[in-house]
């Protein structure tokens, strides 16, 4: 299908917009004779279910390669958006059969058949075929996390350089503190379990009692169990197990078994957003290292998600970035981190080599600093490319505010990308109402802090 966008990124002229590429097929479909139902169900082992409903074209001909592209970047969108490892597909055989061997060990995304489905969800993906009656329904999020001021509380967020933890007295910051740490190469799991457990001591020390405790980490955390975390990959297998994988269930018992919950950090900074701003329906992206995202619904709460949109689909060219992780071409991680600032940086006139990729940002800010046109096309370029990614995750998430953060949105810069968002939002989607907004210093002081702290309810 020929995309025409109506704003093309200065930087990559072959962008094909995931949101631009959709809707035509989804016109194309409307258009024609034949088209039929189709609906999926991802769902965990313990029940959680999400549904998809759409229309895809006649399974013949030309059309095999388009709805091989459709149903695949949308289902792999939802299973890093929500998070599952069992998919039931009802209304096309050849469709299930398709996604099957894609999603198999050995075929196009081993990576997410692995990730998502071994280390996170416990067993591979996998994929069946089965009638519209015997599709599982939706089921609603039975937990939800956040906005929970009373009392005296813990917060804290594990980073990979320091671990940041705060006493919280009914909502009021009255202590926090920065302690530096080296999590990421400590084969001994101890070094973490204590660490944390320090961090958490030094704050009770300023409270009269500690009512309940909230945290934060980069990494993927599922009912407060650690399922894959970039803090621990120093650990073995047998001890990951062993000690780490239920580690907020030991330091829990370790304070007395009071209320205790932990998740992704990108989470609890879009309920950070969501609470300075005194609004819901935040998406939160943040280009650092890579991108990070978190959600707060339009009730305002966070959700058990995953929200892992470095590896959601946002360029359907064929010449798109592919990330050297999952090996997967056109994903978030490309586009909105400091890899896309590499990515760029080359074909705007910036000659760095193997430099690395936070040095290569560093002297991109600096050229922007001076007023050089090279980095300017850059940040354009990324601005391009979120509007349509905005508009691209409107379809599946709900959103008023879109909270923007991050290493790369620092500086004039970060503007930039603004600025072009929402030049491609007034353009191509005149229909979304989404409000860009960086974080007030307030939030950045102490908002991820009390955000955590608010986690849990008492009682």
């Amino acid at each position: 299908m020929n995309i025409q966008p109506k704003i093309t990124p200065v930087l990559d002229p072959g962008f094909v917009p995931a949101v631009l590429w959709n809707r035509a097929y989804e016109a194309k479909v409307a258009a024609t004779e034949g088209s039929r139902q189709l609906d999926i169900a991802l769902t965990r082992q313990d029940g959680t279910c999400f549904r998809w409903s759409g229309r895809i074209l006649p399974h013949t001909g030309d059309n095999v390669a388009l709805n091989k592209t459709y149903v695949e970047r949308i289902v792999k969108f939802l299973l890093w958006q929500k998070g599952g490892n069992i998919i039931l597909v009802a209304g096309d055989d050849a469709i299930a059969a398709m996604l099957a061997d894609c999603y198999s060990p050995t075929g196009e995304r081993a990576f997410d058949c692995d990730f998502i489905g071994t280390k996170i969800y416990g067993a591979p993906i996998t994929v069946k075929s089965v009638s519209i009656e015997d599709l599982p329904k939706e089921t609603t999020d039975s937990v939800t996390l956040g906005r929970n001021l009373d009392g005296y509380r813990i917060g804290f967020d594990l980073g990979g350089s320091d671990r940041k933890c705060a006493a919280v007295v009914n909502g009021e910051v009255v202590y926090s503190e920065e302690v530096v740490w080296d999590p990421y190469h400590q084969t001994d799991p101890n070094y973490h379990v204590e660490g944390i457990d320090d961090s958490l001591k030094r704050a009770a020390a300023h409270l009269p009692r500690v009512d309940a405790i909230g945290g934060s980490s980069a990494g993927v955390y599922v009912n407060n169990e650690v399922r894959a975390a970039s803090l621990f990959r120093g650990i073995s297998p047998e001890d990951f197990e062993k000690h780490i994988r239920r580690v907020f269930f030991t330091l829990k018992e370790r304070w007395n078994n009071i209320p205790f919950e932990v998740v992704n950090d990108g989470e609890v900074t879009a309920l950070a957003g969501a609470m300075g701003m005194n609004d819901n329906a935040v998406l939160g992206v943040a280009m650092g290292t890579s991108e990070a995202a978190g959600y707060v619904d339009p009730e305002g709460h966070i959700m058990p998600w995953l929200n892992e949109l470095a590896f959601a689909p946002v360029d359907y060219s064929s010449e798109g970035g592919v990330d050297e992780w999952s090996q997967d071409m056109g994903v978030g991680a490309m586009y909105f981190s400091q890899q896309a600032v590499a990515r760029l940086a080359p074909r705007a006139g910036f000659e760095f080599g193997s430099m690395p990729y936070p040095e290569q940002l560093k002297k991109v800010q600096a050229a922007m600093a001076e007023g050089d046109d090279r980095a300017r096309k850059i940040y354009e370029t990324i601005g391009v490319h979120f509007g349509y990614a905005i508009a691209h995750y409107a379809d599946f998430y709900e959103i008023r505010n879109l909270l923007f953060l991050g290493r790369v949105a620092s500086g004039e810069g970060g503007q930039i990308i603004i600025d072009k968002a929402n030049e491609v939002l007034a353009a191509e989607f005149p229909e979304l109402k989404i409000n860009l907004c960086v974080p007030d210093e307030k939030t950045k002081r102490h908002g991820q802090a009390v955000a955590a702290a608010s986690l849990p309810k008492i009682g």
